[in-house]
């Protein structure tokens, strides 16, 4: 059972992330105001002290904690660290990426260093904070405090000698009064307290990039406010072998399988991309740095960061690629990177594919890494050569955002498969006409199990590929299939056609059609089995079996309408119907299935032209 501890941003990213399992867990929060959909979870909300903490983890067998609560609740952390120490319950920490400290800023450690040089200051510190910022009135400061328009908040503000006149609220409607954007809670908007005044200052805590930080520095410095920030304080925790921090839903994600495997039923890996990004990381500081560590950082697309294993040979390094419980035939290889000064550079080595043909984001003749892959390698290794120039401390998860680099900053980074051709074989890579080894690839950079996204994504650069291997765009036909077996058999009415124009759409029939139609492919054939047919007819878009099944009444319907009277209450299989089917009766029943899937087919595809071929076992294709 897990615990986590939300009320935050990070804290219902935490809840999408445990929900994927369809297990149970809790989830806490000292007001319960935050709105939040649980399917799985159960709320607990209210403050909890050591003993409450303790008890309740007791009680509940908790074996894992999600610390997700607020970087400023410092006592709830503390308390979160203490019980964890006394039980030895992991801790996952979900932390905030925070963006490198801006010197126009001035930063303070405590609500004692705001300087007085000042004449007025709006705090968007908390209601919490009214207390420690009364000194400041003393000093003849005009002090305003923004908080939530909460009868609580409120009545506190007051208890601390706040009076009505200092308060405003977040709600205030800013864009009547100045003409300005329209109020954003994140943006905490900054503009004056009220039509009638003006603030020199602005107090705000390092809220990190999921607070809106930059967004509300930057809404500021439009009204020439100086800003004052209070530094988030910094991690606390007790034994370094419970606790692990983590600053994203992939990171939490991995954390979770690791610490309490049974938790996700399947599990998730790492693409390709990913591993010769740590390949080339762990490489780079080989070279600079002299260094071999077991894990590198690694910042994902998505700005997080995760720690990745590596291993190193005489003059590469390399990460092991682990799948998951995706199958994947690049399981267990190993992906290579070496590093040498030179002009900044990526190429392919053994075992990586060469592009042979249009449609991919570089020209044939590439190296077959993609794009996204292609980014994270160049400014996670860029990033360690700035670091190094500017001399600053190694990497930090908590302040993991990739600023940019220098241009001129050069390293010459090959990426490597060994047996990388032979595993090919088994890719779709033959098909797209990328040969000699396999493509380096991912979006994200974490493959989710069975991921529907990565199967559509692979669908639209298959549909890409066959787009750009015609040259005259009026003839252009792309033939999406099932599987092999259909492919097969359709592949024979179109002997004229290259291998790049059949494509795959394994169950996603709807999806495929979309990307055709996005695509302006103006003539798509659909080849079809009876299995699959039969719940395109009835309008499952998606034919796979978890989502659509087999609808007896339906295809007894549609026997009807091509005036067949049989039973199949007793078939098992849509295939069953061929054996049972008069010779004479198939032709017209294969003509009302067809028609049935045009019916939902046809709209997806509003200007193209689609042929829809209905395939028996045999390989014999109607309509004849």
């Amino acid at each position: 059972m897990i615990l986590v501890f939300g009320g935050t941003t990070e804290g219902r990213k935490a809840v999408e992330v445990l929900e994927e399992a369809g297990s149970n867990y809790f989830y806490s929060t000292k007001t319960g105001e935050q709105e939040l959909s649980l399917h799985n979870g159960q709320r607990i909300d209210g403050a909890m002290n050591g003993e409450a903490m303790r008890l309740f983890c007791q009680e509940h067998q908790i074996r894992l904690i999600v610390d997700a609560a607020h970087p400023f609740a410092t006592q709830l952390h503390e308390t979160i660290a203490e019980v964890a120490d006394a039980l030895a319950i992991p801790v996952v920490r979900y932390e905030r990426i925070y963006p490198p400290r801006d010197p126009d800023i001035t930063w303070i450690d405590d609500y004692s260093q705001v300087p007085t040089d000042i004449h007025s200051l709006l705090a968007t510190t908390g209601v919490q904070s009214i207390s420690k910022l009364k000194w400041l009135e003393a000093q003849g400061v005009k002090v305003f405090y923004r908080i939530l328009p909460r009868k609580s908040s409120i009545a506190l503000a007051h208890q601390q000698g706040a009076t009505n006149e200092q308060l405003c609220f977040y709600e205030l409607n800013i864009e009547q009064n100045h003409g300005d954007r329209p109020h954003d809670l994140r943006c905490a908007t900054i503009t004056g307290v009220s039509p009638h005044d003006s603030v020199e200052a602005i107090l705000l805590k390092e809220s990190g990039l999921s607070g809106g930080f930059i967004e509300k520095v930057e809404a500021a410095r439009e009204k020439g406010m100086r800003i004052i920030a209070l530094k988030h304080p910094e991690l606390f925790t007790y034994h370094s072998s419970l606790f692990t921090s983590i600053n994203g839903p992939y990171g939490l994600r991995r954390a979770v399988e690791k610490l309490l495997p049974e938790f996700f039923p399947l599990h998730s890996g790492l693409t390709t991309g990913t591993c010769a990004t740590a390949a080339a990381v762990a490489a780079t500081i080989r070279l600079l740095e002299g260094e071999t560590p077991a894990e590198v950082p690694i910042v994902l697309p998505d700005g997080e960061t995760i720690l990745v294993t590596v291993i190193y040979g005489p003059d590469y390094a390399a990460c092991i690629k682990e799948a998951g419980d995706d199958p994947d035939v690049t399981n267990g290889i190993e992906v290579r990177a070496s590093v040498e000064e030179g002009e900044f550079e990526i190429l392919g080595g053994e075992g990586v594919g060469t592009i042979t043909l249009p449609g991919f984001d570089y020209p044939p003749g590439s190296p077959a890494i993609n794009k996204a892959p292609r980014e994270m390698i160049r400014k996670n290794v860029l990033e360690i050569v700035k670091r190094l120039n500017h001399g600053d401390r190694p990497h930090d998860l908590r302040y993991a955002t990739i600023t940019g680099v220098s241009p001129h900053d050069s390293l010459r980074v090959t990426i490597s498969v060994p047996n990388g051709a032979e595993i090919a074989r088994r890719t779709f890579n033959p098909r797209l006409g990328i040969e000699g080894g396999i493509s380096i690839i991912g979006v994200s950079g974490i493959v989710k199990p069975f991921s529907e996204e990565a199967f559509i994504d692979s669908i639209r650069k298959c549909m890409e590929v066959a787009k750009a291997a015609y040259t005259n765009s009026h003839q252009q036909r792309v033939v999406i299939n099932s599987g092999g077996k259909s492919e097969r058999f359709v592949k024979a009415l179109y002997p004229e056609l290259p291998q790049q124009a059949f494509v795959e759409y394994g169950n996603y029939i709807g999806e495929t059609l979309k990307i055709a139609h996005e695509l302006s492919i103006p003539y798509v054939t659909l080849g079809v089995m009876l299995g699959k047919a039969v719940k395109l007819a009835a309008g499952h878009l998606d034919t796979h079996s978890r989502k659509a099944t087999m609808d007896k009444t339906f295809i007894s319907g549609m026997l009807k309408e091509a005036d067949c009277d049989i039973d199949i209450s007793d078939i098992t299989l849509a295939r069953e119907l061929w054996d049972r089917l008069p010779a004479d009766k198939k032709s017209a029943f294969a003509r009302i299935v067809i028609n049935h899937c045009a019916e939902h087919c046809c709209p997806l595809l509003p200007n193209g032209q689609l042929t829809i071929l209905l395939i028996d076992d045999e390989g014999h294709i109607y309509p004849k």
